[in-house]
């Protein structure tokens, strides 16, 4: 089922808004990002469209569920070469079920698409997450 772009139009801002703020939510246990918090202190207008078309429009379509989105993500940034926005989203998708080694298979896959040094930089990226939370209170590692 696809949402109707007629439908998004009729939206109010609001709407969006308050949509992609329950969409980053539900990917980082309950609270807002900082880095999103950060954005909104000093460019509002970033962090708005951050939350009302990525995250309200784009995110809460419901065609690929969080899993899904997240691997996806978790590729594109791999093969782009950007850590940070790569272990945000490798995070989140950890948070929506997915395993580690769903995300080492990323990695793999990145050697063929982007090349070794992606490949290298995304599995040192992954490894970093995989200690911090492995650290955190209450971890299962």
């Amino acid at each position: 089922m696809l949402v109707s772009t007629a439908s998004l139009r009729a939206e109010t801002t609001e709407e969006r808004l308050r949509r992609g703020d329950e969409v980053v939510r539900s990917l980082n246990a309950g609270s807002s990002p900082p880095t999103l918090e950060g954005l909104r202190a000093e460019f509002p207008f970033l962090a708005d469209a951050i939350t009302g078309y990525a995250l309200g429009d784009v995110w809460a379509r419901p065609v690929l569920d969080a899993r899904t989105r997240q691997l996806a993500a978790v590729a594109a940034f791999a093969a782009l070469g950007h850590r940070p926005f790569m272990k945000i989203h490798a995070n989140y998708a950890l948070n929506a079920g997915v395993k580690e080694d769903e995300l080492k298979e990323i990695v793999y896959l990145t050697t063929v698409h982007a090349g070794f040094p992606r490949a290298i930089e995304a599995a040192q990226t992954l490894s970093e997450l995989f200690k911090e939370r492995a650290q955190r209170p209450g971890s299962a590692k």
